[in-house]
């Protein structure tokens, strides 16, 4: 069984790292250990680290080391063609990769990257390497700055070359095609590719084709004077700043470079207020040449402003600067995290991930990784896109959250706020979003707001619910973001990043109420592991549940967890397990058990339970011998929310696992906690699980 593949292209700067990335991410979502080897790396690691090894080992996290991940330098490898010393190096290679091969359940394999001499031997070397260890390629062609006939003949030339030497080609994937160019180029490769060869066309992005400031600042050498938060900031064209401020101010563009002496406070204060006006576009940055820093007061006005964007200053004079920024090309590196996940996503939106995936033999296991967890979540999301709404558009993490969405093409967003301030906001974040996909709605502006206004007071005016008084709640984003819901102007809410969890739920207990037969709303966190997904439940609603309700949360729970792949093994945990120990709390636990039993005969449950009995094997089999479910517990529900919320914190913390959740259960409708210091990744899968939850609407 194959377990290797090998991307190649024949020429520099083709973008086969995106590729790379996007691979190694669908890998993981199927297989638990992927390795990544580049057989030539450019320079030696002593003077500059090969990015491409880095962004995938830190980005993944892969259980690999640097110097494994590559066989010989640049240098290195010219010096063997010197001494005409081509197969020793071969062997060498291939030894090397074999190696680290037996390792992993799969290894994705990354051709030269064609920069320097001997682009001939680095274009031979990766077919000898490709034929000898029998890997299928994948093969990237550049279509930047060619016809669509060169991108075309490009492509069907490098396959031709690599099948006269009888290696396997899954896919030909033009690259940085031009967006007039991309429907030609996919329409004739379908044509005159082989049927059994996967084609794919990736237009030309600018966000991945351009630099970043931090890019420009390094080669620059430049000393960074403001703005190190926003060194991720896209640069698209540059401009010199020579003029008088009214013609400077018509050569703004977006992502535009500001290059000037730095003795140019006027420009330099007017590109400020340019990035603080809604008529202008954004500035990605100042470049301040010929070793000319701003005078004092400037610098002290500098000084006093907050999110001031990046200035740095070169000793160099502007023409040389100039031509100098001209030279620089994109990176994508390990901290560039806004770049490697719109590769990824470039990789999902563009390529037949399920075509590539029949044709890939993979290592299949029963163990479930956290990247395994979330590709199949993001997978089961897309399969019926819905519209979440978003209350707290004011936060940034919901923005940035919001971007990621959107461009991964999961949901679709309605976001609650006013719709400049947002707009301001996307801006000031550097945040591109296709607006196709995201509705602005200001909640007392609002379409449906007098609608919504009447339907709040027809459900609550048996509660002494006023119309006064349903016209201020209306305006409050939680309440109006669960009418949505509740109206079915929207499939589900998460909100929370700026509220109370009673803040947040307490609409929906009021107005879209529980599933009949469920008389308790609970949460569950989904803990994933090193090598596997448990259900926590319930840590984050129910203070001290009773029997019953304990009862009625475990099945909840185990109902959810079979929905998202989990097959339920039911602890219900305590200080004891078994009859070992008596008590009120542990005879709650124990009744609880029973009621499970009566209700749903179907579930695996073990009742009380120890938390180390009930998932690690061998505790469990000596305390539990005998039980389906002791040792191997895939749903474990605690006793009270003080003893499951300090839990979950701890196992998140010690072990590093992450926790997604809390996901409300119970409810007619999905809404959403989420915890006032969440994270942009937080939000981004909590999105994700109220989508699939609505999905069973």
């Amino acid at each position: 069984m194959n377990k290797t593949i090998f991307i190649a292209s024949a020429e520099a700067y083709s973008g086969k790292s995106v590729i790379a990335l996007g691979l190694v991410d669908m890998l993981l979502g199927k297989a638990q250990k992927i390795g990544y080897f580049k057989p030539v790396i450019n320079y030696d690691p002593k003077l500059q680290k090969d990015f491409h090894i880095q962004t995938i080992i830190s980005h993944f996290q892969l259980p690999l080391k640097f110097e494994d991940a590559y066989a010989f330098t640049r240098e290195e490898a010219m010096q063997h063609l010197k001494e005409q010393s081509q197969g020793e190096m071969i062997d060498t290679i291939i030894g090397k990769f074999k190696k680290l091969e037996d390792q992993f359940d799969f290894t994705v394999m990354e051709g030269s990257d064609f920069v320097g001499q001997g682009t001939a031997f680095e274009f031979e070397t990766n077919m000898l390497i490709a034929r000898n260890l029998n890997a299928p390629a994948i093969l990237v062609v550049s279509g930047e700055n060619k016809t669509t006939a060169q991108v075309i003949q490009d492509c069907l030339n490098f396959l031709r070359t690599f099948q006269a030497r009888d290696i396997q080609v899954l896919a030909i994937i033009a690259n940085k095609i031009q967006p007039e160019q991309v429907e030609d180029i996919r329409d004739l490769l379908s044509a005159q590719l082989p049927a059994d060869i996967i084609s794919a066309v990736i237009p030309a992005d600018l966000a991945l084709k351009n630099p970043n400031i931090k890019d420009i600042c390094e080669n620059l050498n430049a000393k960074l004077l403001f703005g190190e938060t926003f060194l991720s900031n896209q640069v698209d064209n540059f401009v010199t700043g020579a003029m008088q401020v009214p013609n400077f101010l018509n050569y703004i563009k977006e992502n535009v470079l500001i290059v000037t002496p730095g003795d140019r406070g006027d420009i330099i204060i007017s590109s400020l207020q340019v990035n603080l006006s809604s008529s202008y576009p954004k500035i990605a940055g100042i470049v301040l040449t010929a070793g000319i820093e701003p005078e004092e007061p400037v610098m002290r006005l500098l000084r006093g402003l907050q999110n001031v964007m990046p200035i740095m200053a070169v000793t160099t004079g502007t023409f040389e600067t100039i031509n100098q920024i001209a030279a620089v090309k994109a990176r994508i590196t390990p901290d560039n995290v806004k770049k490697i996940q719109l590769a990824i996503d470039m990789f999902n939106r563009f390529i037949d991930i399920s075509a590539l995936d029949k044709k890939i033999v993979t290592y299949r296991s029963d163990a479930i990784t956290p990247h395994m967890f979330q590709y199949q979540l993001s997978k089961w999301a897309k399969r019926q896109i819905k519209n979440i709404v978003l209350p707290e558009a004011n936060d940034d993490r919901i923005l940035m959250a919001a971007a990621r969405l959107i461009a991964q093409q999961v949901v679709t967003l309605t976001l609650l706020g006013n719709p400049y301030d947002i707009a301001a906001s996307f801006k000031r974040l550097g945040l591109s979003i296709d607006m196709d996909r995201v509705r602005i709605i200001d909640p007392a502006n609002a379409e449906y707001y007098h609608d919504y206004v009447e339907t709040l007071y027809e459900l609550r005016k048996e509660k002494n619910l006023t119309m006064e008084m349903a016209r201020d709640l209306m305006t409050d984003v939680s309440y109006f973001g669960t009418m949505m819901v509740y109206k079915g102007h929207a499939d589900g809410m998460v909100s929370g990043a700026n509220h109370t969890t009673q803040h947040t739920i307490r609409p929906a207990l009021q107005f879209i109420k529980t599933k009949p037969g469920i008389h308790t709303v609970s949460s569950i966190f989904f803990m994933c592991l090193a090598d596997r997904v448990s259900v926590f439940g319930d840590c984050a609603v129910n203070p001290n549940p009773t029997a019953e309700e304990l009862a009625e949360i475990a099945i909840s729970s185990a109902d959810n967890g079979m929905r998202f792949g989990i097959e339920p093994r039911i602890a219900m945990l305590s200080y004891s397990s078994g009859t070992s120990g008596s008590g009120e709390d542990v005879e709650k636990v124990r009744r609880a058990t029973l009621l499970i039993k009566e209700k749903r005969p179907d579930l695996k449950v073990e009742g009380p339970i120890q938390y180390d009995a009930a998932v690690d094997p061998i505790i469990g089999k000596q305390k539990m011998p005998g039980s389906e479910v002791a040792g191997q517990a895939s749903i474990l529900i605690f006793p009270d929310l003080n003893t499951g919320n300090n839990t979950y914190k701890a196992v998140q913390r010690e072990t590093g696992a992450l926790a997604i959740g809390p996901m409300l259960q119970g409810l007619n409708k999905p809404v959403n906690d989420l915890s006032r210091g969440c994270t942009v990744d937080d939000i981004f899968n909590t999105v994700i699980i109220t989508a699939i939850q609505s999905q069973d609407q």
